[in-house]
């Protein structure tokens, strides 16, 4: 999925290609990863979509398209909820402070952060938003 997050991916595929079951693959991937598959490759097509706006001059609809969304709106409101700011935002954001810094730890330094659900039980989070 790293390697090939701009292609199609869908669950059975993946899932085939590992030779398990549908099921199976997506608890044994929730496990390992803390994510479902669809929202693990949605965040790394989102990490990619952020380089390409730091690096390039590329409308919106091509890096959408470029990372393998296949929904300009689905993409916009995705990147939002991880980023915490529209395409068109992060683009016009001041990068200069990752001048220099190699594209790996960019990466890692830009990580969307998927917001979790609150518990039963727990304080809640701060940027849950309101209830």
């Amino acid at each position: 999925m790293d390697r090939d997050y701009a292609e199609p991916l869908d669950v059975p595929s993946l899932a085939a290609a590992s030779f398990m079951s549908t099921a199976h693959f997506s608890r044994r991937f929730r496990a390992a990863y803390g994510e479902t598959p669809y929202a693990y490759l949605m965040t790394r097509r989102i990490e990619r979509a952020q380089a390409l706006f730091r690096s390039t001059d590329l409308p919106v609809t091509e890096v959408c398209m470029a990372v393998g969304a296949t929904s300009l709106g689905s993409f916009s409101a995705r990147f939002t909820e991880l980023v915490g700011m529209t395409p068109t935002q992060y683009r016009a954001a001041d990068h200069d402070a990752l001048a220099g810094v190699w594209s790996c730890h960019a990466m890692v330094l830009t990580r969307p952060v998927r917001p979790g659900p609150v518990r039963a039980g727990s304080e809640k989070r701060e940027d849950a938003g309101p209830s």
